[in-house]
């Protein structure tokens, strides 16, 4: 086998359903929110859900530090992709995330996913509170410092449009707030090709 590509994968909302996940622990709190998952068009999705930023971060990095996002399975087809096709490629995870939940979303995705993904890279989420050295300020900086890579997955327009305009081919992971307008099992055929 030759040279192997290197796909680089957003992990929450790609590999997993974070959004979906808390989204449906959140909707239990606030039984009189009449917004479906379909529906959140944005993302960050406070304005839809009628809340503010600070209060949506603060229960989102709840989730994430909980044994809830610990316990998310991956997404099947996902999961599924990486036992067919998963050693025909290397990996990288590449991610947005508040400094304090990095260590749980890089044991999530060795427990689920290391067996092929070998290298974990976080680029900070801004908190309030938290001052840390900022190395790159987005995903395309992060993608330009980790070398040359084939292929960039992320659910969020504005990491795949950065990435795009960098040079670096980028795809849309399909979720409700971008225009993806694939379904997943598409999105992951078209992979192998890449």
């Amino acid at each position: 086998m030759g040279k192997r590509k290197i796909l680089v994968w957003d992990v929450d909302d790609v590999l997993n359903d974070l959004m979906g996940s808390w989204f449906l622990l959140w909707r239990q709190d606030h039984p009189g929110c009449t917004v479906v998952y379909e529906n959140l068009k944005k993302n960050p999705p406070h304005e839809v859900l009628g809340i503010t930023m600070d209060s949506y971060l603060q229960s989102l990095d709840a989730f994430r530090l909980s044994l809830r996002y610990q316990n998310m399975a991956p997404i099947k087809e996902v999961k599924d992709w990486f036992l067919q096709y998963g050693d025909q490629f290397q990996h990288i995870a590449l991610t947005a995330v508040p400094l304090r939940a990095a260590s749980f979303s890089a044991q999530w995705v060795v427990k689920n996913f290391g067996t092929w993904i070998r290298t974990y890279h976080f680029v900070p989420s801004d908190r309030k509170g938290e001052k840390i050295p900022h190395y790159e300020n987005e995903k395309a900086e992060a993608l330009r410092r980790l070398g040359p890579v084939d292929l960039f997955i992320d659910d969020r327009a504005e990491h795949v449009v950065a990435a795009q305009k960098g040079g670096i081919a980028a795809l849309y992971f399909p979720r409700p707030w971008n225009s993806s307008g694939m379904s997943i099992t598409e999105t992951l055929a078209g992979l192998r090709t890449c």
